[in-house]
């Protein structure tokens, strides 16, 4: 496939221009000069009629891709029902999608808002009411990881462990303290060093895999052990889940793939298939939130709560979790196979099913922006997921033949980018 080749759709693009967007929008996304019209599939449209492999998901949001029947079924049924009620009453649906989550997971209760970040702030909110009530301490620490991202809320951005996510922000939130990722020497160093300040940790935050950090997954025995100072200390572990469960490493959470449960996890982006929510879960004996202690008004409506079931039971119902780890298998095959062809381009290829990173050499110019740019010319939209690494992030119902066309078009963009 070639730009020529692609193909075209009939579209009625709309008189409101970019120029007119960037007049009334405001400049806090470095957006790509592309206006995307519609969806089906693994594929989006732009207002040209011209076809794109999506291999970004709305970054790693759109879970079973673009006008999917289960979702166009369960909004139409949602929205001409019941799509929103205040959390004064009992919301089926809500009750449904917990109890749902609940029973594929290790936690006993969910709290329901509208994003990572929110599913986050509740987190460090249950881990800090935690820390004063049951750990009974005065200045409650929570640990989070070098190169993570947990959100762009004040809390959650104090708690990403990325300076450049921070800067021109301060004050920042107090009572966060950062760690190497994957380093259990320097871990355990950090938790010595805060109890003799007397700041002691009240739970240690972590993602199974880092995405926004470059996509790196996290280490077995590390992680183990992580869960063995917390089983000992009565440190909670929170696992953050944004964007690497709902099946999208081929498990139902990340956490499975390092064999241990986490206290408290997060979760969003996916578990609606594109429509906003996210969760915050708990195991019971950390469930210490009481009525008043924290709230969302959007958070667990009929409408989003009714579409994020039928996405958990989809996943289900069709065993995609098992068609993740074979595509995914595949999709590394391939990029690999790409790196032995580039080997002055492309350093390393990671990732745990459906999220996988191309490293670019640091000594190169190319940049991962570069190559995003360069495979949207040949059809395909990629992600960043920092300076250096592509990121890829496709619907998790991609078949083997569109990761083979979009191989195919990134061998096309490299060879490009090589000469």
């Amino acid at each position: 496939m070639t730009p020529e080749t692609l193909v075209k759709t009939p579209s009625t693009p709309s008189s409101f221009t970019t120029a007119e967007f960037d007049e009334y929008v405001m400049k806090t996304y470095g957006r790509f000069p592309l206006v995307l019209e519609r969806g089906q599939g693994c594929r989006v449209w732009d207002d040209q009629g011209r076809a794109y492999l999506d291999f970004v998901a709305g970054i790693a949001t759109c879970t079973l891709g673009h006008a999917h029947p289960a979702i166009v079924a369960a909004v139409t049924e949602q929205i001409q029902t019941l799509h929103h009620v205040s959390n004064l009453y009992y919301v089926r649906q809500q009750g449904e999608l917990a109890k749902w989550l609940v029973n594929h997971s290790c936690a006993d209760r969910a709290f329901f808002c509208n994003s990572g970040a929110e599913a986050n702030e509740g987190a460090i909110k249950l881990a800090r009411k935690y820390g004063h009530t049951v750990l009974k301490l005065e200045n409650p620490v929570i640990l989070t990881a070098h190169a993570s991202f947990h959100g762009r809320t004040l809390a959650t951005i104090t708690a990403t462990g990325q300076p450049k996510y921070q800067k021109d922000f301060s004050p920042l939130v107090p009572g966060f303290h950062y760690v190497p990722y994957n380093d259990i020497a320097a871990l355990e160093c950090a938790i010595a060093e805060l109890d003799h300040d007397q700041r002691h940790v009240a739970a240690i935050m972590l993602e199974g895999l880092q995405g926004e950090g470059g996509v790196r997954p996290g280490d077995r025995a590390y992680f183990q052990r992580v869960r063995e100072i917390c089983d000992k200390t009565g440190i909670l572990l929170i696992m953050d889940e944004v964007q690497v469960g709902m099946g999208r490493t081929g498990y139902w959470w990340g956490y499975e793939n390092l064999g241990v449960e986490p206290d408290i996890f997060t979760s969003a982006k996916g578990l609606g298939g594109g429509i906003p929510i996210g969760a915050m879960l708990c195991k019971s004996f950390c469930d210490v939130f009481q009525p008043g202690d924290h709230a969302s008004t959007f958070g667990g409506n009929p409408f989003a709560c009714g579409v994020a079931l039928a996405v958990c039971q989809t996943l289900e119902n069709e065993n995609i979790l098992t068609h993740v780890q074979v595509q995914g298998e595949h999709l590394r095959s391939g990029l690999r196979h790409l790196a032995e062809q580039y080997p002055t381009l492309i350093v390393e290829v990671r990732g745990w099913g459906l999220i996988n990173g191309m490293e670019l050499h640091a000594e190169a110019s190319l940049t991962s922006a570069d190559v995003v740019k360069a495979a949207m010319q040949e059809g395909v939209l990629l992600v960043p997921a920092g300076l250096k690494v592509v990121r890829f992030v496709p619907p998790l119902i991609v078949t083997t033949a569109e990761i083979d066309q979009a191989l195919h078009a990134i061998a096309r963009a490299l060879s490009t980018l090589s000469t």
